[in-house]
């Protein structure tokens, strides 16, 4: 089940770019909040009958810290405040939650990180001009 969460999420990543690419949308950066959430959701769904099976009331933090942390940036954005800072913790927590539990649920939310690393990277870059 992990294999297929994790792969899931992988697609879902690799979609997310593809769209990018062939859309081109102004600002990348809401879109790559978005996306990390809605990939972040459907993996921990996915993975929420193993991880109570495996270690019961603690599958509630065990998968909501990687969704709280995907939600970190969607929020700052809609507060439209320290949007960089939510992007890159967010980032670091989904990071050290994949690697800490990497050796079983972990690995699937990692993918989503990669998502929240180009919105960060995409608030250095310049803006395309609009004349």
């Amino acid at each position: 089940m992990i294999g297929v969460a994790t792969v899931g999420a992988i697609v879902g990543v690799l979609l997310v770019g593809l769209v990018v690419l062939v859309r081109r949308p102004t600002d990348t950066r809401p879109v790559f909040r978005w996306s990390a959430l809605a990939i972040t959701v459907p993996v921990a769904a996915s993975l929420t009958p193993f991880t109570v099976d495996d270690s019961g009331t603690a599958a509630s933090y065990l998968l909501g810290v990687p969704v709280a942390a995907a939600l970190l940036p969607v929020l700052a954005q809609r507060a439209g405040r320290l949007t960089l800072v939510a992007d890159l913790v967010a980032a670091l927590v989904l990071t050290g939650w994949g690697l800490l539990l990497g050796l079983g649920i972990g690995v699937a939310f990692l993918p989503a990180v990669i998502l929240l690393i180009a919105s960060a990277v995409g608030t250095w870059a310049p803006r395309p001009s609009t004349t």
